[in-house]
């Protein structure tokens, strides 16, 4: 019985969906080698555990140690047998976390893939080489365009932890589409630690909208949706393929960070104030109806109070409707750790970011008020006790917000990956309240 259970393995995984795809494509050799895979489960009769863990920022480091120490104890109590660790924490403090936690068997960098599948007992096969097992809702999956980053980003880490940006070639991710596709995927997330640098490395220039446009022509794929895209440098012809694709969800994933010409300076982002309202008016007039989300960062060295009544008044003059915003966190060895002292105090951060998601929560709620009667084409997630859960073109999952459809004899055949059209009944600061239409399948 324990042989058997050892063939079982439990994959949790930590951090941003750039992890979920790594997590993928690992299941899926796994799964090739007989091995039978569990992911994020609390199953103790998977008697190996592969942690992906992130690395990022400090609450995410936070979170994978204490998912580390709590695989560690159970292995200490005989609940499992072996225990890797992968991904970006194990990639920047593999040393360290060996000399912390000798109860792990071996810790791997985030790219390691071959040496993971060696130690929990198969071999690499190269003809499942873009293979995954979509972790996610069968409907939808994430599409990982590139790895690494080119940017210089004064306080991020990524650059140190995954290298250089690298472009996967379009005609691999063309077949990872087909494949998605073929498996009941109706939705791509295009996602990279930069979306808009993607082909520079291999092609000279930037080809994202050409990626996205062969991606449109998969057959099965409904629904394109763009995260990550660098605002500096924007592609003209990217905003010509949003507006003119219909595939192309009209939702752009654009994170600004700041507006302050002195802290855009300090994060050394390659844009102006200027530019960046400049960029918004254009992307808004000549894309209609375009839903934009950004993060923001407060709490960088730099940002005075000037700086972040700067901040503030660009959340309220620009009213993106999807937005996040984070505390600060120094990361050692970025530019900004060694230049700027981190002289902001952890509260201040977090009042700051409170200060903005506040602004936000009013535009939210009232961007929502004026849908109240619209109707809208929307794609089911799930279903609940009480409502059937979906989103429209202008919300990720996860992160954005959802459109709750009452349950009525009019839904009672619908499933998730179905689209559907509904009528915007109700509505809060964060969702919307629906009522499917007699025969509103799409």
């Amino acid at each position: 019985m324990k042989n058997k259970y050892r063939k079982r393995i439990n994959i949790v995984t930590l951090g941003c969906s750039k992890n979920i795809v790594d997590s993928e494509f690992l299941i899926a050799q796994l799964s090739g080698n007989n091995f039978e895979v569990v992911h994020d489960s609390n199953d103790e009769s998977a008697k190996t555990v592969i942690i992906n863990t992130c690395g990022f920022i400090k609450d995410a480091k936070e979170e994978s140690i204490n998912t580390i120490l709590n695989f560690a104890r159970a292995k200490e109590a005989g609940i499992i047998d072996r225990l890797f660790v992968f991904g970006c924490l194990a990639e920047r403090y593999k040393n360290e976390l060996r000399s912390e936690i000798p109860e792990v068997d071996d810790f791997f960098g985030a790219k390691n893939l071959k040496d993971i599948i060696k130690a929990a007992g198969g071999n690499f096969r190269d003809e499942l080489l873009g293979d995954r097992i979509v972790t996610t809702p069968q409907h939808y999956a994430y599409l990982k365009i590139s790895e690494g980053c080119n940017r210089i980003c004064s306080y991020c880490a990524i650059p140190i932890i995954r290298g250089k940006h690298v472009s996967e070639p379009v005609e691999q991710l063309v077949v990872q589409a087909q494949k998605l596709a073929a498996g009941g995927v109706k939705e791509l997330l295009v996602i990279a630690q930069d979306s808009t640098y993607y082909g520079l490395d291999l092609y000279k220039k930037q080809k994202i909208a050409e990626l996205l446009r062969k991606l449109s022509e998969v057959q099965g794929i409904e629904w394109i949706r763009l995260h990550y895209a660098y605002p500096a440098l924007f592609p003209d012809d990217l905003i010509c393929e949003i507006r003119n694709n219909p595939k192309i969800c009209k939702y752009l994933d654009i994170p600004f960070q700041h507006v302050s010409d002195k802290v855009l300076g300090k994060m050394r982002r390659g844009i102006s104030k200027k530019e960046t309202y400049s960029l918004i008016e254009r992307i808004r007039k000549e894309i209609p109806g375009i839903a934009l989300r950004t993060t923001l960062l407060a709490g960088h060295p730099g940002e005075t109070e000037k700086a972040f009544g700067e901040l503030k008044q660009f959340v309220e003059d620009v009213r993106f409707e999807r937005l996040g915003v984070f505390p600060y966190s120094e990361e050692e060895g970025t530019y900004s750790a060694l230049n700027f002292p981190d002289s902001i105090s952890n509260t201040r951060k977090s009042e700051r970011a409170n200060e903005i998601m506040s602004i936000q929560n009013r535009i939210s709620g009232d961007m929502n008020l004026a849908k109240k009667g619209q109707y809208m084409t929307v794609i089911v997630d799930r279903i609940e006790d009480d409502f059937i859960i979906a989103r429209s073109e202008h919300d990720s999952p996860e992160i954005d917000q959802e459109v709750l459809i009452y349950k009525t004899d009019a839904s009672l055949s619908v499933v998730p990956g179905d689209f559907a059209k509904v009528k915007i009944v109700d509505t809060d600061d964060y969702d919307l309240y629906a009522h499917i239409q007699a025969n509103g399948l799409c």
